[in-house]
């Protein structure tokens, strides 16, 4: 037999679920009416989704025809449901709302037109269609892009023109469900009840108001009667959006209380309290589902929210081009000052000392000017070592001493400058590379991320954390494109809690959600906790190492985490050389790049840090190696870093594919060079990488062992103790080897 969890993993099981759904809507909304007319919602739930869930609908429509004995008198509907899936068959672009109205509508428009010259009626009722189709092929395009925008961002967007989207299927769907009859409930008013009281508590006063309003219309689509019995929903709901904040059964309570005192003083209990037990019911299904209610599913930000990334954005633009602004203006004063030393300069300076009190200096500088130039340049060009022979043209200088003298002085200038060029060139150089990663830094801070922020949840965390004695400086919770919630939370260093354990554990227990959370990210005066839902896929690592000539120390470091946003990462570093200095150096990249990482500085700008500090930390030859792995959780993406690092194996869908990268390690240069490649990578796919200890003639070993079998630390121990029989040296290195495989 399957039991649940089969069930769950079975990969049509969402279509099956959204197939029967669809059967459902078809089968109930078939027989209701609108405004004394057969309901379109049929039709336009039909055109707004893909070919096998209209089929669906035209099935279940099709169902509920044949047991009351309609099919004729629904003919049109059919029809307009049958030429809405052959359409679709041929026709119909993939997620395109415009196409689905059109559909819809012309579907409606020639099924009626045809059935109306049937009977002899189509000139009565060809606008009757016309209209009608509209309206249906309206109300479609405003499902489909509605269900797209779901499936694109797994989110209801309900903010811009998507809200007049939402109110048009919202007003749809209560009128149908009021005419769906039912003894002594109406359908219609209780979900109507619920959601008014949903968006009073979530969205406060305007939410409510506003859903209410809503209700009112779609009741009053249906009868006057089922108008009245809920026109003060609003009212109540605007008096329960002050309760926001108090529990839900609380507001529940104070919401019917309210629309029954408001029915009495009204004196409309003629049809008010023939609405109070849909109202009732309403409160009741509001109840439970408010613990599990989360914005993660529905976005209704305003225009000024999204703009303030943009706002951010263009001010971190301007700060970044402001700082290379002045990094290319201290690159030119720096090339100004290099020139200002030249052989021009000090000719001018020296005649000025020297020239200036003898009487045959208008001789020498304008009658013989180019001839005296001439001397004066071969004296400036002479070594120190031969400035005892004079040059000829100078040979009736009545002053050779004090030039002699004052090339001499000028001369050791120029060497003591050359000197300290030299010696603060690298300065210089250093500068401006860290000049340039403060600019991409901050340009990286500003640019737009994919994220929803939510003002609730960060709400709702940080009162519980207040309630256990945990005060946080600050709560940012967020959905990603995934629709998977992260949420960061930052404390004053004084007040940081020591784990993350109690942080995550609280939070969760207030969500309702299986969280996990990242190790406290510390700077000078805050301390960071990210908690987030669980990623779709997660990382299954194995390592084995060995040392150089049996000593104990291992010159490579390697680290696995994961950012708590989207990312998982393996970090492998392999200093220069052997034993505990090898590890010191090793250990310092991969701490540094772990540590910025978790900061939220980009793997780029992270390298260019480290390779920054690398080489200014001493005076000694210093340089590690980097070979990071970086895997996307949500959506199985792989991306290599690397630094002068070693090949990287990846066994990917029954191929081998060897990635390598002709970069120098950190430390070498002033520039850092980093090699970045993304490449193809599925779930049961595996990474194998290693330090330099592993050599090239060891790859077709490698190969034949991931294509061979699929255990992983069977396959990263064999790699790692053959390490030495593939060494075509007398020289041993220290060998780390690392495999990585994602799982759902």
């Amino acid at each position: 037999m399957l039991n649940f969890r089969q069930i769950k993993e079975w990969k049509y099981t969402g279509t099956a679920a959204g197939v029967a759904a669809c059967t459902a809507v078809g089968y109930l909304l078939s027989g209701t009416k609108v405004a004394g007319l057969a309901s379109f919602a049929d039709i336009s739930a039909s055109g707004a989704s893909g070919l096998p869930f209209a089929a669906a609908v035209f099935l279940g429509s099709l169902v509920r025809s044949i047991i009351s004995g309609g099919v004729g008198h629904n003919i049109v509907k059919l029809s307009s449901l049958a030429l809405i899936m052959i359409i679709k068959m041929f026709l119909e672009p993939r997620n395109d709302p415009k196409f689905s109205g059109i559909n819809t509508a012309v579907s409606v428009f020639v099924s009626g037109a045809a059935v109306s010259a049937v009977i002899g009626e189509l000139v009565q009722k060809l606008i009757f269609y016309g209209f009608y189709g509209g309206i249906a092929g309206f109300t479609a395009y405003s499902a489909s892009g509605i269900i797209n925008g779901f499936r694109k961002d797994k989110v209801i967007d309900l903010s811009g023109k998507n809200g007049f989207s939402g109110a048009v299927l919202y007003i749809v769907l209560v009128a149908s469900l009021c005419s769906v009859k039912l003894p002594v409930l109406n359908a219609g008013i209780i979900a109507g009840s619920a959601v008014t009281l949903a968006g009073a508590y979530f969205f406060s006063r305007a939410g409510g108001v506003i859903c209410g309003s809503l209700t009112v219309c779609g009741a009053f689509l249906v009868s006057d009667s089922s108008g009245m019995s809920v026109v003060l929903l609003p009212a109540a709901a605007l008096l329960t959006g002050c309760l926001h904040k108090q529990k839900a059964s609380t507001a529940a309570a104070f919401f019917t209380a309210t629309s029954f005192i408001m029915t009495v003083l009204t004196g409309m209990t003629y049809t008010g309290f023939e609405s109070m037990i849909d109202i009732i019911c309403g409160a009741l299904i509001f109840i439970p589902f408010a613990a599990h209610f989360s914005d993660k599913w529905i976005s209704t930000g305003s225009g000024s929210s999204d703009m303030l990334p943009d706002v951010i954005n263009a001010r971190m633009v301007f700060l970044s081009d402001t700082v290379m602004e002045l990094r290319m203006e201290s690159e030119r004063i720096s090339d100004m000052l290099a020139k200002s030393c030249d052989a021009g300069r000090e000719i001018e300076e020296n005649s000025e000392a020297v020239c200036s009190s003898c009487y045959r200096r208008p001789f020498c500088w304008k009658s013989d000017r180019g001839n005296t130039y001439r001397g004066f340049r071969r004296l400036a060009e002479m070594p120190e070592t031969v400035r005892d022979s004079f040059p000829e043209e100078l040979a009736d200088c009545l002053r050779k001493k004090e030039l002699s003298e004052a090339f001499s002085r000028s001369s050791q200038e120029k060497a003591a400058a050359k000197l300290m060029d030299l010696r603060f060139s690298e300065s210089r150089g250093l500068l401006h590379e860290q000049m340039k990663i403060t600019e991409e830094l901050i340009r990286s801070a500003g640019e737009r991320v994919d994220v929803r922020y939510s003002e609730t949840v960060s709400r709702s965390i940080r009162k519980k954390l207040e309630k256990f004695g945990i005060t946080p400086a600050n709560v940012i919770a967020s959905y990603n494109r995934r629709g998977r919630l992260v949420a960061e939370v930052y404390f004053s260093a004084e007040n940081a809690p020591e784990e993350s354990t109690r942080v995550c554990d609280l939070a969760a227990d207030e969500l309702h959600l299986r969280l996990e959370s990242t190790e406290p990210v510390r700077t000078g005066r805050e301390v960071r906790i990210r908690v987030y839902e669980k990623p779709k896929y997660s990382m299954e690592v194995c390592a084995a190492s060995s040392c150089a000539g049996g000593t104990g120390d291992n010159g490579d470091t390697h680290t696995v985490f994961t950012d708590g946003c989207e990312a998982g990462y393996v970090v492998l570093s392999d200093g220069m050389g052997t034993g505990s200095e090898a590890s010191l150096e090793s250990r310092m990249v991969v701490g540094m790049f772990r540590r910025l990482i978790m900061g939220g500085v980009d793997h780029t700008s992270a390298i260019k840090l480290i390779n920054s500090i690398m080489v200014t930390k001493s005076g000694d030859e210093s340089f590690a190696t980097l070979d990071a792995l970086k895997i996307d959780l949500d959506e199985c993406e792989l991306t290599l870093i690397k630094s002068g690092a070693a090949a990287t194996l990846i066994r990917h869908r029954g191929n081998v594919l060897k990635v390598t990268s002709p970069t120098f390690p950190i430390g070498i240069y002033e520039q850092s060079e980093a090699y970045i490649h993304s490449c193809g990578f599925d779930e049961g796919d595996i990474v194998i990488m290693f330090s330099d200890g592993i050599y090239e003639n060891a790859y077709p070993f490698i190969k034949e062992l991931l294509l061979g079998g699929d255990d992983l630390r069977h396959i990263v121990g064999e790699i790692c103790a053959k390490a030495e029989v593939f060494n075509p040296t007398i020289h041993n290195d220290d060998v780390t080897v690392i495999g990585v495989r994602v799982t759902g």
